[in-house]
């Protein structure tokens, strides 16, 4: 059986295949994706520990997140130049990100967790978040299922 392709060497194949296009929006987005995923080895090497894929989709999510903002106050200010660039890194980003799930699959997953872990209550939230977050790396927005979980647990 071949071993899974790993999401640096995606990546490099894509970047290889942009410059070749000349699409240098592209090229200069994964350039900023390989950055941060070698930055993250780094950070993680000298903590002695080995950067999972659930990592690596974390910091990706992060990372659109924070463009996300960035697009909207490009917006309100009128630097449509700005935004568009933004938009074009998101669009590179999402390429590598699972499809998120929605509100009523976060609220399905959130009950399967909370019935998983025997919570409770209030008090046993975080072990109902930490099950979702290993089950489902960068598949859902973890502060909107936060709030969904709190919810179930307080009803």
């Amino acid at each position: 059986m071949a071993e899974p392709i790993s999401l640096r060497d995606s990546i490099a194949a894509q970047m290889k295949d942009a410059m070749k296009a000349g699409e240098k929006t592209r090229v200069g987005a994964l350039r900023l994706i390989m950055s941060a995923l070698k930055d993250r080895e780094i950070e993680a090497r000298g903590a002695g520990k080995i950067v999972s894929r659930a990592d690596e989709l974390a910091l990706l999510t992060k990372m659109a997140k924070t463009r996300a903002e960035s697009l909207t106050i490009y917006k309100d200010n009128g630097r449509e130049d700005l935004a568009a660039q933004e938009a074009a890194e998101i669009a590179v980003i999402n390429e590598f990100l699972p499809q998120q799930m929605d509100d009523a699959a976060v609220t399905q997953a959130a009950r399967a967790a909370i019935a998983q872990t025997g919570a409770a209550g209030m008090r046993d939230m975080g072990k109902v978040v930490a099950a979702l977050k290993d089950k489902y790396p960068g598949q859902m927005d973890f502060a909107k299922a936060s709030g969904i979980v709190k919810g179930l647990l307080s009803a």
